[in-house]
């Protein structure tokens, strides 16, 4: 199947804001298996498959909205279906889709993203992701819409995923012990996996391109 038609289908399978106005440790597994696609300055489209998120809530202290609203992390209380992306260590960013209801901040980190055809580690993590889709502090607070050339798509690979991990989220100094975070056990472009979970070879790792051909 060409570009063309991939996109067409992945325009008619965007998510909508009922399907993030849930609370974040909700959203982000069911987020496994979704396409980030954006367009780019040459009008083609860049997409790939999430296979791996965590979860943040204002009611926990690794929450960027746990202290106070403020200029940088506004979004973060907007709508949800809203983009939040920040800068962290000054130099990487970070994209996160805002969920459950305008003025509490709820928002769903993306961690990794497979790219069919592409090195399996070239969006392993979210500095790598955020630079592979050349996303930044611009793009924050864009609208999750095809119209606006960024936005997240229901999956034609869905089928092909058999086993998502539970376990906690990494690179935080709070609320370590929550177990909000999930990846695809099958793929290969999982930033960190779980203590005891081996990578899969590549002739057993689940394929991106499943889905995208049929």
């Amino acid at each position: 199947m060409d570009q063309k038609s991939n996109v067409n289908k992945l325009i008619q399978k965007s998510l909508t804001k009922f399907f993030f106005s849930r609370p974040a440790e909700l959203v982000a597994p069911d987020l496994i298996g979704c396409i980030l696609v954006k367009r780019e300055p040459d009008r083609k489209y860049l997409y790939g498959v999430i296979v791996e998120t965590e979860a943040y809530s204002q009611s926990e202290p690794a929450c960027h909205g746990y202290k106070k609203r403020s200029k940088s992390n506004e979004t973060l209380f907007g709508e949800p279906g809203k983009f939040y992306i920040y800068l962290t260590y000054g130099i990487y960013y970070c994209v996160n889709v805002v969920t459950d209801k305008a003025n509490w901040a709820s928002g769903v980190l993306l961690r990794a993203i497979a790219l069919p055809g592409e090195d399996e580690r070239v969006a392993s993590g979210p500095g790598l992701l955020a630079r592979r889709f050349g996303l930044d502090r611009s793009h924050d607070s864009s609208p999750n819409s095809p119209e606006n050339g960024l936005w997240l798509a229901e999956s034609p690979t869905k089928e092909s995923m058999q086993r998502i991990i539970q376990t906690t989220r990494i690179g935080i100094s709070k609320a370590q012990d929550l177990p909000w975070r999930w990846y695809l056990q099958d793929s290969r472009s999982v930033s960190k996996r779980a203590k005891g979970d081996p990578c899969p070879s590549q002739m057993k790792a689940w394929n991106p391109c499943n889905g995208f051909n049929s």
